[in-house]
């Protein structure tokens, strides 16, 4: 079972990487059901969390809609179309401790922080001109 697990993380691996971008569960879903049609919704979804977990690929959970996953791994902020909902990368530097600057946390114990920026992306405003 250990390998057969392996093999299909593998596989979901593979269709995150070859997307290069922020991709939903269903997205990487149709990807590895085009070459693997037995392979159910429930185990790709299984392996992009354990996939996440160990820090293969990163998981980014964007408020009222599906989480994405990303192959870029590293600290990196991103930006959310209000109109399409594609998710992007920001290319700006990554504020390390930003959480130390935060005046009252609480009775929290931050261990880190994603940032979410939101407007209209290219293709959306060409949409609507």
């Amino acid at each position: 079972m250990i390998k057969r697990n392996t093999i299909q993380r593998a596989m979901v691996l593979d269709a995150v990487n070859k997307l290069k971008c922020h991709a939903t569960a269903d997205e990487v879903y149709q990807i590895v059901v085009n070459e693997h049609p037995n392979i159910s919704k429930g185990t790709v979804y299984r392996n992009l969390n354990q996939l996440a977990e160990m820090g293969e690929i990163r998981k980014i959970e964007v408020p009222g809609n599906a989480d994405r996953f990303d192959h870029r791994c590293h600290d990196h902020y991103h930006a959310r179309c209000l109109k399409c909902g594609k998710v992007f990368d920001v290319e700006m530097d990554y504020i390390k401790d930003l959480e130390k600057q935060i005046k009252d946390a609480h009775g929290f114990q931050f261990s880190g922080h994603d940032l979410m920026f939101k407007g209209i992306c290219p293709d959306c405003q060409k949409k609507e001109k």
